[in-house]
């Protein structure tokens, strides 16, 4: 089984999502926030599942239609670990500058 880490940056992508959660009258924005968390665990035992892009970085979905998001990651197989990047809406053009290099 992989581990997984979380980037300290995640947490201004949760900032920004619970956000526009709360200024949409989303019902328990926290739950929403929770469910992101918890479907980042299928990385557990399947690190190489979401689709690759640049880098050597993968993308998870999570969700569907406004109530989906991406997950920018890179597996270390060397380590059995996954690095959490960045996480964002589907509706979002694309992740914060800091996240996308590398």
């Amino acid at each position: 089984m992989s581990c997984i880490e979380l980037a300290p940056e995640l947490a201004e992508d949760f900032d920004r999502i619970l956000d526009h959660l709360t200024n949409h009258e989303v019902e328990d924005p926290g739950q929403r926030i929770g469910e992101i968390i918890a479907a980042l665990e299928i990385l557990v035992q399947n690190p190489l599942i979401g689709r690759l892009v640049a880098n050597a970085k993968r993308e998870l979905v999570i969700g569907r239609r406004s109530h989906g998001y991406v997950a920018l990651y890179r597996y270390v197989p060397e380590i059995d670990t996954v690095f959490v990047l960045a996480i964002r809406s589907q509706r979002e053009a694309g992740y914060a500058e800091q996240n996308s290099a590398g």
